[in-house]
Parts: structure tokens; C-alpha cells; sequence
């Protein structure tokens, strides 16, 4: 029997839950470097997932397959392919260098290392689960513990922001819940079988009608999590009162299930309304781009400009996915690593300066480079990924998006392109306000500079920015097969992307003949 390493990495951090339940409250320290560890470990897990895939295949890889309520045909069914490979390393990477981040949360230390642990567990199954009943399972555990991250250790609006996360995510939930449901019962009608298998779901014919309703509700629940301009409200408000882990977490892994949902769900179940929405998509996307540039350049507040920095340059993996070619959707992916290390550093940087200062006001700062040197490197390094600088991560991105946008859509990337400059200009602007001119509050005298705890946060991020700007094939080959099968799943189903043929409304699905797709995977694990 093959080792079932994504169940490993999945439920290793429940496993530290338990041993952190065993300590008692007041042992601070043995529960945070307990948690650290469990962290650490399951991202050691983790790293082979990179070497052992199998780069030349489209097929799901560390299959395994568990029946769980065989009378509902629900199975406990995890598998990962070239998209999902690097949402779960990023998952793991980033979630040790939050826990180091919150070193110097106080209060409710075991609580918070709990929920800090749950979260993990939530997050890597939504990446990993390859069947839709579990799926929903994990997207809904994930929110728990961050709810209460956010409204238990976070600021003095925490209550508020918390709540709005959980009413807004929760609804779009229950939209895709339908959704969900109206699939299971769509693929018993086409099979006269039951199963949530997301495999078998790829199968179906579905008509236009049906898919323009299911389409719609994956998309609320899916938009809202990324978020896509209008409804993005949530997101600053999250953002600025959640803990320093807490914004990492969030910027890092949470917001990409969104992006993510869309690859995995909406192109392949739905790809005739999914083409549909092309103009729609794209022109909110544009819009998140320019309003969340033009916003954060009017911020004062550090951890503000950080947040509605995240709806532009989310904007830009929306653009490149659904340019419906592999430059775009290769983009995007890599957009999506890219902004988990680029965003999740820059939320660091502020928390660091916040523990020195109390004060996230850019107005506050200023002189900064002189006092503390090897915090102003690191900063700077950080800024110039953001905005994408050639050498850096931001830059194979965003060029690979834009040039898939260019070969379909050349008005929608002539657009887009403006968000890079007012990138550039709100971000160098506020490095500029924070860093330089002279020193003009005492309290900035004696600041210290970084201390070991922040350069281990810190390092393993920034050699990741330069991994990627300098050799970006050694994570673009990995999904090159996925992305290409993805691709061609669509056009199976839509032959002209830019003629559809919509079928007829009244019927629910074409009829009861499914073509053959082969994305079975050839060897399962069988517990």
C-alpha cells in the first residue's frame, strides 16, 4: 500500500491540535514551538509532493480513495494535479511563517495555536479533495477558525470585520451548497448512480440553461472569496483588524481558494456559460484592478494600502483565467503563488512595524533606512516584487498574464496594463513616505532593526521571490499538462470560443449518453 502522504499533511495539524490540548494553558512557549514544529513538519511532508509529481502527465497524482457514506455515494477522496500542487506546498510554506509571526500573541496563546492548526487542516483539504461533498466539508471548516482569529485576537473593529467575513462567505457557500446538490442529482439522472466525485462530475452534458444556473452560484460564492470588485467590501475591513498571521493567512492561502474554485469548478463543469461570461468577468476584473490601485494610493493607513493592493492584483489572476489560453491560466496560477508571498510579506512587514511603533499611520514613519538597514532591504525587496520588477516573482506573472490577455483579448489587456503602473506608483510612493526623507519623531530614533525571530520569517519568503523570477519553469512545467488538459476539456465542449452554439433551455441535460473524458487516474490508493 502506497503512503498516504495528503492525508498525512492534511491531518498532521489536527494531530498537533491534540498534543497542544494536553498542555497546560500557562506552558506559552511548549505550545507555541509545539505548534511551530507540527507546522514545520507537515511542510517537510509536503516537499516531496514537488519532486515525486510527475510533471508529464494530466493525471490526479497520490490518489487516494476511501469509501466514507457509501448510501449517499460520498468518499473520502483526495488527489493533486499540476494546479492543486502548488496551492498545498504554499499552504504548508506559509503556514509555519505565520505561527513564527505570532510569537508574540499573549493572550489565549493555546486557543490561538488551536485555531491556527484547524485552519491548516481546512485549507489543504479544500486543495486536495476530489470529492465534492468533502470539498464543501473543508471549505466549510476553514471558516471557523478564522472567524475567530480575527474576532477574538484581532483590532478594535475585530467583532465587526469578523462577522461581515463569516455573512459574507457563509452566503455564497449556501449558493454553491445548491449547486452542489443540483450536481449530484444531475449525474444520478445521466448515470443512475450516486457519487459527488468530481471526476464523474467533468463527465456530465450539461445543458446551457442548467449550466448558466450552477455557473451562477459557484461564481457568488467563488467571486466573494477572491474578492472580485463589488464585492470585495469585506476584505479591508478582515485584513485590517486581523492579527499579523491572521492578514498572511488570509492574503497567503484563504483568498486563492476563490481563484482556485474557479479553475477547478467553473471552466471545466460549466465551460460554454464560462466562456459566456468572458466580457463580464474580465470588465469587473479591470475594474478591482484601477479601483483597488487608485484606493490604495489615497491610504494612509499601512495595512489598508497593503489590502486594496490585494483586490487589483487579484484582479490580474481573474484577467488571466479566464483569457482561456495556457499563457493566462499559467499566469494566473503563478500570480496566485506569487501574491501569497509578495502580499503575505508585505502584511509581515507591517506587523513588524507595528510591534515596534503601535501605529500602522505611513504619516507616522519616515527616515527609516538609516535606523534599521537590513529591515529596509527586506522591505524594499518586498515593494519591488509587488510591483512586479523583472527578477522578481510579480514580474513572470504578470507578463504571462498579460500576454494571454493580449492574444485574446487586446482592449482588456491595453487596460489592464495601467494597474501595473499605478502599482508602481502607490507602492514606491508609500516605500518612499516610510524609508527615506529625515527622521521627524523621536520614537523612530530608537528603533531596533530586525531581530533572528523576524529574518526566519522573513528569509525563506524572499528567497522564494527570487526562485521564481530567476527560474519560473521549475513551477510552470509542473502545471504545463494540467493547464493544457484543461484546456482541451473546455474545447471539447466548446469547439469556437468565440461562436457558441447555445443549446436549447427546456431540457436539463443533453441526454444520457456522457462522452468519454479519460482523467481517471491509473493507480489508487485503496484503504
Amino acid at each position: 500500500m502506497n503512503l498516504p502522504i495528503l492525508t498525512l499533511i492534511t491531518f498532521l495539524p489536527i494531530v498537533g491540535v491534540v498534543l497542544i490540548l494536553s498542555l497546560d494553558s500557562r506552558h506559552k512557549e511548549l505550545i507555541r514551538v509545539t505548534s511551530l514544529l507540527v507546522s514545520i513538519v507537515a511542510f517537510l511532508i509536503s516537499v516531496p509532493l514537488y519532486f515525486l509529481f510527475d510533471a508529464n502527465t494530466y493525471d490526479m497524482q497520490f490518489v487516494e480513495k476511501l469509501r466514507w457514506i457509501p448510501s449517499f455515494g460520498v468518499s473520502y477522496h483526495l488527489g493533486i494535479d499540476g494546479i492543486s500542487l502548488f496551492m498545498v506546498l504554499l499552504t504548508t510554506f506559509i503556514t509555519p511563517i505565520a505561527i513564527l509571526a505570532s510569537w508574540n500573541v499573549k493572550r489565549n496563546v493555546k486557543e490561538y495555536m488551536i485555531a491556527m492548526l484547524v485552519l491548516e487542516t481546512g485549507m489543504v483539504g479544500v486543495f486536495v479533495s476530489l470529492d465534492v461533498f468533502l470539498f464543501y466539508v473543508f471549505w466549510e471548516l476553514m471558516l471557523i477558525p478564522m472567524y475567530l482569529i480575527i474576532g477574538i485576537w484581532g483590532g478594535q473593529r475585530r467583532i465587526y470585520a469578523a462577522i461581515k467575513f463569516f455573512v459574507y462567505t457563509m452566503a455564497g457557500s449556501v449558493f454553491m451548497l445548491l449547486a452542489i446538490i443540483g450536481l449530484f442529482f444531475l449525474n444520478y439522472r445521466a448515470t443512475g448512480e450516486y457519487t459527488f466525485n468530481l471526476l464523474e462530475f467533468y463527465r456530465l452534458d450539461i445543458s446551457y440553461a442548467v449550466q448558466f444556473w450552477l455557473f451562477l452560484a459557484f461564481f457568488l460564492a467563488f467571486a466573494i472569496k477572491v474578492p472580485m470588485f463589488p464585492l470585495h467590501t469585506w476584505l479591508p475591513d478582515a485584513h485590517v483588524e486581523a492579527p499579523t498571521a491572521g492578514s498572511v493567512i488570509l492574503a497567503g492561502v484563504l483568498l486563492k481558494m476563490g481563484t482556485y474554485g474557479f479553475i477547478r469548478f467553473c471552466l471545466p463543469l460549466f465551460p460554454e456559460v464560462s466562456h459566456s461570461f468572458i466580457p463580464v468577468i474580465s470588465w469587473m476584473a479591470i475594474v478591482g484592478i484601477i479601483y483597488g490601485a487608485l484606493v490604495a494610493m489615497v491610504q494612509d493607513d499601512l495595512k489598508k494600502l497593503v489590502a486594496y493592493s490585494s483586490v487589483s492584483h487579484l484582479g490580474f489572476v481573474m484577467l488571466g483565467i479566464f483569457a482561456f489560453n495556457i499563457q493566462g491560466i499559467e499566469g494566473g496560477i503563478t500570480q496566485m503563488i506569487n501574491h501569497g508571498l509578495s502580499t503575505g510579506a508585505l502584511f509581515l512587514i507591517v506587523g513588524m512595524l507595528y510591534d515596534r511603533r503601535h501605529t500602522r499611520l505611513i504619516s507616522d514613519y519616515g527616515g527609516l533606512t538609516k535606523q534599521i538597514p537590513v529591515f529596509a532591504v527586506l522591505f524594499m525587496i518586498v515593494t519591488f516584487s509587488s510591483i512586479g520588477l523583472p527578477g522578481l516573482n510579480g514580474f513572470v506573472g504578470e507578463f504571462l498574464i498579460l500576454m494571454g490577455v493580449f492574444k485574446s483579448r487586446i482592449l482588456y489587456a491595453s487596460i489592464a496594463t495601467s494597474g501595473i503602473i499605478l502599482a508602481a506608483v502607490y507602492m514606491l510612493w508609500m516605500f518612499q513616505r516610510v524609508m527615506f526623507h529625515n527622521i521627524t519623531h523621536e520614537e523612530n530614533k530608537t528603533l531596533k532593526d530586525v531581530s533572528s525571530r523576524e529574518l526566519a520569517v522573513m528569509i525563506p519568503i524572499v528567497l522564494l521571490i527570487f526562485w521564481i523570477g530567476i527560474y519560473p519553469n521549475s513551477f510552470l512545467r509542473k502545471m504545463d499538462s494540467s493547464v493544457k488538459h484543461l484546456l482541451e476539456q473546455v474545447e471539447r465542449k466548446v469547439p469556437v470560443a468565440s461562436n457558441i452554439q447555445k443549446p436549447e433551455t427546456h431540457d436539463t441535460l443533453h441526454g444520457k449518453s456522457i462522452p468519454k473524458i479519460d482523467i481517471v487516474p491509473e493507480n489508487e490508493t485503496e484503504w
